[in-house]
């Protein structure tokens, strides 16, 4: 079965602004000023002592403390390197200088402006990963699941977050392209996977037959419960109509109106068709006419249903009580479970025509 949507991520990161007054998220309840100031410190490189050198063969400059202190990844690295010319050197490979550049800054005040994010959050995401920025890479997580996440990358991203071991992104992925599996798996990226992780898509295809099943069950059991609803309200206007009376239908000794207020029982009005019609069809016997076959096993089911017979005004009521006596055994198995299913689907504890004991016998 599929998971549950997972709840959202509470975090406390807040809005703000950069130096050059473009909208920033991050900073982490700090005050303003101060993260200006980090910022500063990194645009301006004051006494870097470390440059980075991206595949593109630009060099962003930072300071070994502030790196080592945000990440351990990066700590470890600069040990290993040997000072040259008073600035130690390592290489990010694999990603655009800008993307760097936009890395770096974060780990410096914990803020990044929000077309720079939009622009390289698949590269964030990765670069928080391999270098245990767990703040960068939260949210990285955030912005994809508010609306950075489409049909056309979701492929792309699921894979990246089993990879980055994202499991939260990776089941809202999941559950994505299942829920637009038509529109996904004709993507440039499913193909690419197709062709690359065959495996993956095995289990993708999996979980689509295996969601396509569950829905086809659900559907099938909200419209069982419809139908079993139905003949609850049934059994309900049943006994209304020989007990009460109802519009024009009812016990002889009952003085009946047509122009009374509209009756509350649902199903009334047709089953005071079905019976008008079962007392004057001329084929009235089980198997004759369809609607008195109906009308037949209405009234079996109230019977079965029905607390005391002897006092009740629906006809045959205690005929059918005998005669189930000698109905056999897979027969009388079928209507006990259709009782306790009609029973269940309502959640009665006693109805007006049945009593908690009774009930309780049938379960």
């Amino acid at each position: 079965m599929i998971p549950p949507w997972p709840g959202p991520v509470k975090n406390s990161f807040h809005k703000g602004f950069s130096s050059n007054a473009s909208p920033v998220r991050g900073c982490n309840g700090v005050c303003k000023a101060t993260t200006n100031l980090w910022g500063r410190l990194f645009d301006e490189g004051y006494k870097a002592d470390v440059a980075i050198h991206t595949d593109d063969g630009g060099i962003v400059y930072a300071h070994a403390n502030l790196l080592g202190t945000a990440s351990p990844v990066l700590k470890g690295l600069l040990k290993q390197r040997k000072v040259s010319c008073r600035l130690k050197t390592i290489s990010i490979q694999g990603f655009p200088y800008d993307a760097v550049r936009v890395f770096i800054r974060f780990l410096y005040s914990s803020c990044y402006e929000e077309k720079e994010m939009e622009e390289f959050v698949v590269a964030l995401l990765v670069l928080s990963h391999l270098y245990a920025v767990s703040p960068l890479k939260q949210e990285c997580q955030q912005k994809l699941e508010d609306g950075l996440l489409t049909t056309e990358n979701v492929v792309d991203i699921f894979q990246l977050a089993l990879l980055c071991d994202a499991p939260r992104l990776s089941l809202i992925c999941h559950r994505m392209i299942l829920k637009n599996f038509k529109a996904v798996s004709v993507t440039e990226g499913w193909k690419v996977m197709k062709q690359s992780h065959p495996t993956l898509e095995r289990d993708l295809l999996d979980s689509a037959i295996e969601e396509d099943n569950s829905r086809k069950e659900r559907i099938r059991k909200i419209n069982e419960r419809k139908i079993y609803l139905l003949l609850y309200d049934a059994m309900e206007a049943l006994v209304h109509i020989y007990r009460d009376g109802c519009q024009t239908i009812g016990p002889c000794h009952k003085d009946l109106k047509e122009n009374k207020d509209p009756c509350k029982y649902i199903a009334c009005k047709g089953l005071e068709l079905l019976v008008r019609h079962f007392a004057g069809c001329k084929l009235r016997v089980p198997g004759g006419c369809i609607h008195c076959k109906r009308m037949w096993q209405l009234l079996e089911l109230h019977s079965r249903l029905c607390a005391d017979s002897h006092v009740c005004k629906v006809p045959l009521c205690r005929n059918f009580k005998e005669r189930i006596r000698k109905q056999s055994k897979k027969d009388e198995n079928r209507w006990k479970m259709l009782v306790k299913k009609i029973l269940r689907t309502k959640k009665i504890a006693g109805a007006p025509f049945l009593t908690s004991a009774d009930v309780s016998s049938l379960w």
